[in-house]
């Protein structure tokens, strides 16, 4: 069982970098140099962002319910 665990743990750190890289920047490189109103307000994720956002929202809680399973094994 802890073979499987550390396995999928492995598994899933690696997709959670990956999707981590793979999302898109939320940083505009022109709104650093705008006097524009717009500069402070937050645009809704949606499509792929949004996808993106919640894909990593899950591996994340993915990854901290077996990395505590892992820690009550090994204990």
């Amino acid at each position: 069982m802890y073979d499987i665990l550390l396995t999928a743990m492995i598994v899933i750190a690696i997709l959670l970098i990956l999707v981590v890289i793979v999302q898109p920047s939320k940083n505009n490189p022109s709104n650093l140099t705008s006097s524009d109103a717009s500069v402070g307000k937050r645009k809704k994720a949606r499509g792929f962002e949004a996808a993106m956002n919640r894909f990593t929202v899950v591996l994340g809680f993915v990854f901290m319910v077996i990395a505590l399973l892992i820690a009550k094994i090994s204990s």
